[in-house]
């Protein structure tokens, strides 16, 4: 099956029909570029230093949607440092930029003897039943991953997610660039209203890390809040298979559709 990217050369990159977003199929949903950022990132740190320190926080600004084209990807470091560094990569369509993004590398520390956490666990994968996101969102990205769920209530589900096709094609990706190019989904994991009714983009995603994530399959604990003046929030808690590993937020622009 092809990955969601191809690799053009040092900094540009050919996206797949895979990446077909669920609000338009003329645009790349943002879900896999996102990996792809990532993916940029942790390769620049491991260049550079050895991949010496980890990746604990990473948000994204969204400026724009994004064709289904040819992309450029470029990394610098905004605060050089031995034990914490600061990162920032613009992705970008003929010389606009799209996607600015921001990530923290710290330090590690064997923290084993007293590592925990008091977030909510959330059903196994066995537990929850197979769910066709394709039934309520259109586009070849939707249609790429293998979705178990339960929903709660509209605006709360917990779901099980694992990318059927590799980020980018004939390049080993990491664990981590591999979840943030799936943490997207959370925004249509579970619906208030359809989106026929109302569009509620994402602006802006956040995500924060304690742990590396282990295993092919993530979990969401997803909740969707709508506020009375068109803002929104998406607020995921992530898991693999031994609990929580870190959170996702996503602030919404919510917006009425006319009939």
């Amino acid at each position: 099956m092809p990955a969601y990217f191809e690799r053009v050369d040092a900094s540009a990159f050919r996206p797949t029909a895979a990446v077909e977003g669920a609000w338009s199929t003329q645009e790349q949903h943002i879900a896999p570029a996102l990996g792809l950022i990532a993916h940029a990132i942790e390769r620049d740190h491991a260049d550079r230093r050895g991949g010496d320190l980890q990746l604990g926080r990473i948000s994204y600004d969204i400026l724009g949607t994004i064709p289904i084209e040819r992309i450029e990807l470029d990394v610098r470091i905004l605060r050089p440092g031995r034990t914490i560094e600061l990162v920032e990569a613009v992705l970008s369509h003929d010389g606009r930029p799209a996607v600015i993004a921001r990530a923290w590398f710290m330090q590690a520390a064997d923290t084993r003897a007293f590592a925990g956490s008091t977030l909510p666990s959330m059903p196994d994968r066995d537990e929850l039943d197979p769910w066709e996101m394709s039934d309520h969102w259109q586009g070849g990205a939707v249609r790429s991953v293998d979705f178990h769920r339960g929903q709660r209530q509209p605006g709360h589900a917990w779901a099980w997610l694992r990318p059927q096709i590799p980020l980018l094609q004939g390049e080993p990706v990491g664990p981590i660039s591999r979840l943030l190019g799936m943490v997207d989904f959370a925004n249509g994991l579970t619906l208030r209203l359809a989106p026929t009714q109302v569009a509620f983009p994402n602006v802006d995603l956040t995500c924060h890390l304690f742990a590396e994530p282990e295993g092919e399959w993530i979990g969401f604990d997803t909740t969707v809040s709508i506020g009375p003046t068109g803002l929104g929030l998406t607020d995921t808690v992530l898991h693999d298979e031994r609990g929580p590993v870190g959170t996702v937020q996503q602030i919404l622009t919510v917006r009425p559709l006319r009939g």
